[in-house]
Order: C-alpha cells, then structure tokens, then sequence
C-alpha cells in the first residue's frame, strides 16, 4: 500500500502546483505583468509562490487608472506591483504611521517621497496612525498583516475605530478595502493579537462593519488548513505558510 500511498500524495502535490498555476494564468495580463515585472527585487519575487499577490490582488479588483493606497508598506513588496497594475495614470500612495519607529528599526520616507525610483507613482505618506489621510480619495485601500498590530500596546495610539473611519472617509463612494491577515482560532476574538500576532477574522468583520463597510467578498487564496493557529506567526515550522483570510469590503456609494 507504501507505493500507491506515495504515488497519491505525487499526484496531490501535482495538481496543487498545477492549481496554483492556473490562478496565476487566469489573473489578468497588467497585473502577472506587474509580477513579472524584472526591476522587482529578487528578494520580492522570491516571495510570490507563497504570498500568491497576482491572485489576491485580482481578487481586490485593482486594476489600471486606480488610486490605491497601501497602509504600513513595510519594505513596498507589494507595491512595486502594485504601481505596476495602476500604471502611468493610477497613483500608490504607502501609509507609513510616524509611531513606526518607536517599535521597528526603521527609517520612514519624508513626506511626498518615492521610496523606489524605479516605481515613480509610489509615494510615501506619514502622518500619525489615527490621522490616516490621503491627498486625494483612493479607489481602494490596502491593509495586509498589520491589521492586528493596530490593536497592540506598542502601537499605541492606535485606534482601529478611527482608522477604520478615517480608511472610510478616504475612499471613493463604492472603494474597496482589501484586508489581509493571520487567522486566529474562531471565537477568539483580540485575544492572540499581542501574543501569536493572529486575530480573529470575525472581529475584523465586526469592527471593518461598524465603520459603514460592507462585507462583499471573501477569497480561500492564502488559507492552510496544516496551520491550527496555535503558534507564532513567526514560528519556523509555519513562518510565511500561515492560515490566512483575504477580506474585501465595500464603502457604499
């Protein structure tokens, strides 16, 4: 029975490779041209066979001409592809929080930059965390694997529901805001958020809803069911293959 067991699990690892291509291929053009992109950094695209961004962002709806607005950029992983799916007549604009620097060693970008030269319509916002603005109103906001962050003592001030708010206030009527983040166990509510750096997906909905969003959309992209939300996301039997929820919400027009 060893020999079929080990030729079933081939196969299963086969068609997993084969999905995953599939999803790739059915993303529209701009945006595995974004990806595909060569000025990306080999770090980044060393990245995409887990992060999956060609599918996750095909599932925010981005596309060409977009404002898009990137909260906690981190190293811009995302949104040198990002500026690459807008392209010369849609603009990225990365949130960085100025309390960044009391917890991260990090240089935050002056006000108006552009972090990356080779991606000239990426440019650097920061201002306080609850003073979340933008220069003009963004067609969808972004917020990946820091959402539950906003809620931990060492980002104080943050507050979830004035940034929610303000996130409301910056979108179009009918804009998008993309959440990304580590799965927690159900009913679990904030608890692991300072502890496993994971969050219950039914707060978010809960606390993104109370902000005047809409829940319209919900992607398996990034889930994992090997992860039983029991250990860090930093652990390095897990790290960069948690279980996690891709939610979209939808500011009412």
């Amino acid at each position: 029975m060893k020999p079929l067991r080990d030729l079933l699990l081939v196969f299963a690892g086969a068609a997993a490779l084969a999905g995953a291509s599939l999803a790739s291929a059915a993303a529209p053009a701009y945006i595995a041209s974004a990806v595909a992109n060569p000025d990306r950094p080999a770090d980044d695209r060393q990245r995409d066979a887990l992060r999956k961004p060609a599918e996750v962002i095909a599932f925010s709806g981005m596309r060409p001409g977009l404002t898009v607005a990137d909260v906690i950029p981190g190293t811009g992983y995302y949104d040198r592809i990002f500026a690459g799916v807008v392209g010369p007549k849609g603009h990225v604009y990365g949130f960085y929080p100025a309390e960044l620097p009391n917890f991260r060693k990090v240089q935050l970008p002056p006000q108006g930059a552009t972090p990356d030269p080779k991606f000239p319509n990426f440019t650097a916002v920061v201002a306080p965390v609850n003073a979340f603005a933008l220069p003009t109103q963004a067609d969808l906001v972004w917020l990946s694997d820091n959402y539950h962050d906003l809620h931990d003592p060492f980002f104080a001030p943050a507050d979830l529901a004035k940034i929610n708010k303000a996130v409301f206030q910056a979108l179009k009527p009918g804009g998008i805001y993309l959440i990304v983040d580590h799965a927690a166990d159900k009913g679990s509510g904030l608890r692991d958020t300072n502890t496993l750096h994971r969050i219950d997906e039914a707060a978010v909905k809960a606390e993104v809803e109370a902000a005047g969003f809409r829940l319209v959309g919900e992607s398996e992209v990034l889930r994992n069911p090997a992860d039983d939300h029991s250990k860090k996301i930093f652990d390095p039997s897990i790290r960069g293959q948690t279980d996690q929820f891709v939610l979209r919400f939808r500011k009412p027009s």
